[in-house]
């Protein structure tokens, strides 16, 4: 596995990750066996980046990974976030970026993760009640005290990510990218290439859909989350399935999965852009990792600009609440 720098502060990564939020019954059972044999079959590979969250699982998934992970440290880079924190009915989430929460929730993911230090610590969302260079101050706060080694914004607003940068350097930005979302082309990539971030392209896979996993919401299972997702409603998924339909030919052409040829397409993207798609299982890591072998010509990127410009996806990319909390 080829190895990527992470924006301009010397943190080199796996050219793709993991991310490990569905190894804890997020899209459908979980099992905890086959996920832990996927991080050590990732690792033997020369995967060395693993993004995880304190409020993946209540704190399972963690506990999941760092136990995978403990054995290994040396050969690992373990990024997680904190900054949403479920509700008293156990169901909503709420943003939590005052600064005495970060110290509390850093303390509980390095307790859940059986690790001294975080490599690369998150705000999940931004809260919009607490200004962001408190927040980061906090943050940076971490890296001084050693339980923190580089710090990271997802789905933060170009002039937030202005702002926390001028607080403290930002090493990583995780937004979602793939060929059904590309909303952080208009500005976000520009501005992370601007101040030396590095880009983390979270469900680079569109949640499997891109993938040619899910042709009906009824294949879901019941507790599946993207039964609530917009683009899985019925009517809007007939319509994201030309989406799929469109990409079959050229990964035919390709001698390549589905799967394959959309991660390959979020590499091609530049070198300074990481995937982390989710893998729970070993058969779909395999899959992934052939991805990186696959070449574009300009030819093939127009192609699949055809097939899937920007805008293309029919439905919001999350439920109605959870789109408030995006580029803040």
């Amino acid at each position: 596995m080829t190895q990527r720098q992470l924006g301009s502060r010397g943190l080199m990564v796996s050219a793709v990750g993991i991310g490990c939020m569905g190894m804890t019954d997020v899209y459908g059972p979980a099992d905890v066996d086959e996920s832990i044999a996927t991080i050590h079959r990732a690792l033997e590979v020369g995967v060395t980046f693993f993004d995880t969250a304190d409020v993946y699982g209540g704190g399972r998934n963690e506990e999941l990974v760092g136990k995978a992970l403990r054995p290994f440290r040396a050969a690992a880079l373990i990024a997680t976030k904190f900054g949403h924190v479920r509700a008293a009915d156990g169901k909503s989430v709420v943003v939590n970026g005052r600064p005495e929460y970060v110290k509390r929730a850093c303390d509980a993911s390095l307790r859940r993760l059986g690790v001294e230090v975080i490599d690369l610590y998150y705000l999940h969302r931004v809260d919009p009640d607490t200004p962001i260079e408190e927040t980061i101050g906090a943050m940076a706060d971490l890296i001084r005290v050693g339980k923190v080694r580089y710090l990271g914004l997802s789905e933060a607003a170009p002039a937030t990510i202005r702002r926390a940068h001028r607080t403290h350097p930002i090493a990583a930005l995780q937004t979602e990218y793939s060929l059904w979302t590309r909303d952080c082309e208009q500005e976000v990539l520009a501005i992370c290439r601007d101040l030396g971030i590095g880009f983390v392209a979270y469900c680079p896979l569109g949640r499997g859909f891109l993938a040619g996993a899910v042709r009906s919401v009824d294949e879901l299972a019941p507790g599946d989350r993207r039964r609530v997702h917009p683009r899985f409603s019925p009517e809007n998924l007939s319509r994201n399935l030309a989406i799929v339909d469109g990409l079959h030919e050229m990964a035919r052409a390709k001698g390549c999965t589905l799967a394959q040829l959309v991660l390959a397409w979020v590499l091609a993207r530049g070198q300074d852009i990481v995937p982390i798609p989710g893998v729970k299982r070993r058969s779909h890591l395999e899959e992934n990792l052939r991805a990186p072998d696959i070449s574009f010509s300009a030819a093939d990127l127009a192609a699949l600009d055809r097939i899937a410009p920007p805008g293309v996806a029919a439905g919001a990319r999350y439920p109605e609440d959870a789109m408030q909390g995006l580029n803040r």
